[in-house]
Formats: C-alpha cells, sequence, structure tokens
C-alpha cells in the first residue's frame, strides 16, 4: 500500500517560488512513476510533470517547462517539484502522483494509481 504525502503549498505573488514536496511510503518499486498533477478551479486535472525515479528521465507540460523542476530523492523516499517564476495561472490544487506500471502518461491521469491528497498553491498578480 502506498501513501503519499504533500507538503510545501502556500500563498505567493507572481514571479515568486515554491517547492512542493511528496513523501511517499511503501517500497520503491510500488512507486518507480511518480508526478505532479494540478487542478484549478473549473477546470480538470492536468499532468504538470513526472519522472522515472529509476533512470532519471524527466517529463513536462509545456507550459511549465523552464520553470518548474521535478526531482526526485530516492534516500528520502520524497518527491520534488521546484516551481519559479509563478504565474497568477499557476493557481491550482497539486497533487502527487505514483504508479509502478508501464510507463503512466503525464496527458492520462487515469493510468495513475496513487494519489496524494493535494496542496494549494495561490499566486497573486
Amino acid at each position: 500500500h502506498v501513501q503519499l504525502v504533500e507538503s510545501g503549498g502556500d500563498s505567493v505573488e507572481a514571479g515568486g517560488s515554491l517547492r512542493l514536496s511528496c513523501l511517499a511510503s511503501g517500497p520503491p518499486y510500488t512507486h518507480k512513476y511518480m508526478a505532479w498533477f494540478r487542478r484549478a478551479p473549473g477546470n480538470a486535472r492536468e499532468g504538470v510533470a513526472a519522472i522515472d525515479t529509476g533512470d532519471g528521465s524527466t517529463y513536462y507540460l509545456n507550459s511549465v517547462e523552464g520553470r518548474y523542476t521535478i526531482s526526485h530523492d530516492n534516500a528520502k523516499n520524497t518527491l520534488y517539484l521546484q516551481m519559479n517564476s509563478l504565474k497568477p495561472e499557476d493557481t491550482a490544487i497539486y497533487y502527487c502522483a505514483a504508479d509502478r506500471g508501464v510507463c503512466p502518461q503525464l496527458s492520462r491521469p487515469e493510468d495513475w494509481i496513487y494519489w496524494g491528497q493535494g496542496t494549494q498553491v495561490t499566486v497573486s498578480s
């Protein structure tokens, strides 16, 4: 059984930075693939960034590439999302997700088995 617990959400001004964390329980093979999704009010959940914790490959939503960095600390079993140059349109609840399957897609939330409870990020203009 895998549990994901996010932290780090906050309110910041446009141009600011935040770092989200997601602590994962369970053996590493149960969450080989990890990702961050977000859901803004009135919008569908969208994949923001993903990582293969085995080889370190990363994937990003076009609108955040260059501003966001996903990383994983294997020793701490923790996923991170460093968010820089934040914009008001980045405001959303951010969720940590994990899967052990075959290449879950960032564009397909239904591919991901395990989900955290979410953490709120608010960016003011």
